[in-house]
């Protein structure tokens, strides 16, 4: 295939000389916070189904067409530009980039859209958070539920094909972000339950699962770069996730109701069961259903998570980098501002 092809601008090391070659290479993770105060912002958003936004038809709600496939970026910088700057003014210090689709990458070209940014423009963007105070993080979602972005490679899971690329894309990825300190590898929600409205859904079971995500957690390490998952796999895997779950990978539990009794709730038991296995742990919560969640996440996990292993706190709104979303981006801001601040 003309596409697989691309992975010998990898395998050329290419990627290696251009890292040597920028400003700052190699020393991304200098000025790295000790204790996280994060956001998750979102560049591509081609993750949440394989539907074509067309496909909806015009009298469909805004909300179905958003979490559509689109064959273009849907992100609005000056959008990022306030809630970054937000981000900064609030104390935060670490910003997730959900990325997909909206970088040219030049191993494997394919995957970009229109509107895509070329690495070039990115790296600029990378230095501006940096001289911030905010740690870019990078994170691209190899959960099947989340891979529309992999286009034609979101069809070929657990092929010759499907691992070279990604390895492909982990490596171009750590490179761009000059060795992050973490790579985002999203793994959540891979079950059928969450595809019943996609075109094609594919779960990987079993020692399938295991082995895949065994993988990339392998690709990230070879770059030296730590490891970062959502941890919802355990909810229904307990045992076996605490048995066979690397500590070498960061954990982020998530729940975004307003109770927090784990007697009651599994997603909140989680946190606990992480924290009595050794596991590092950024939890998460958000404002997407309610506005007293991440403070209730923030008062549960600092009462029953350990301070050696508390590595600090990520909001997750999940509301798009786009004008009509700006203000539930920003009250999340403020959210996490309110407890930082206390």
């Amino acid at each position: 295939m003309k596409e697989v092809s691309r992975r010998t601008f990898v395998q050329s090391g290419l990627t290696a000389t251009a890292v040597s070659a920028f400003p700052g290479a190699g020393h991304a993770q200098a000025a790295s916070p000790e204790f996280m105060w994060g956001a998750l912002l979102h560049m591509g958003v081609n993750m949440w189904s394989d539907i074509p936004v067309d496909s909806w038809g015009h009298l469909k709600p805004e909300k179905l067409k958003l979490v559509c496939q689109a064959d273009h970026l849907r992100f609005d910088e000056k959008v990022w530009q306030t809630l970054t700057a937000r981000m900064q003014k609030a104390g935060m210090n670490l910003i997730v980039i959900d990325l997909g689709e909206a970088l040219q990458y030049e191993s494997h070209p394919e995957l970009s859209v229109k509107g895509s940014w070329k690495i070039s423009r990115f790296r600029n963007e990378l230095a501006r958070l940096r001289a911030m105070g905010l740690e870019p993080i990078p994170k691209l979602n190899f959960s099947t539920a989340h891979d529309t972005w992999l286009k034609t490679y979101g069809r070929q899971v657990s092929t010759p094909v499907y691992y070279s690329v990604c390895a492909d894309m982990i490596k171009e990825v750590c490179a761009i972000f000059d060795t992050p300190r973490f790579f985002h590898l999203g793994y959540d929600e891979e079950t059928a339950a969450h595809q019943r409205k996609y075109s094609y859904a594919v779960v990987r079971q079993g020692e399938l699962w295991w082995h895949d995500f065994l993988f990339f957690v392998k690709q990230v390490e070879k770059q030296g770069v730590r490891p970062w998952i959502w941890s919802d796999y355990c909810w229904n895997h307990p045992d076996e996730f605490m048995k066979r779950m690397p500590k070498s990978v960061l954990q982020s539990n998530w729940y975004y109701g307003e109770g927090f009794d784990p007697a009651k709730q599994k997603h909140v038991k989680a946190y606990i069961d992480l924290e009595k296995a050794g596991f590092d742990q950024v939890p998460t919560g958000s404002n997407w259903s309610n506005d007293v969640n991440f403070k209730g996440t923030v008062d549960f996990c600092k009462k029953n998570i350990a301070p050696e292993r508390l590595k600090g706190f990520l909001m997750a709104s999940w509301f798009f980098t786009l004008p009509g979303r700006q203000e539930k981006n920003l009250q999340a801001i403020a959210q996490v501002e309110k407890m930082i601040k206390g």
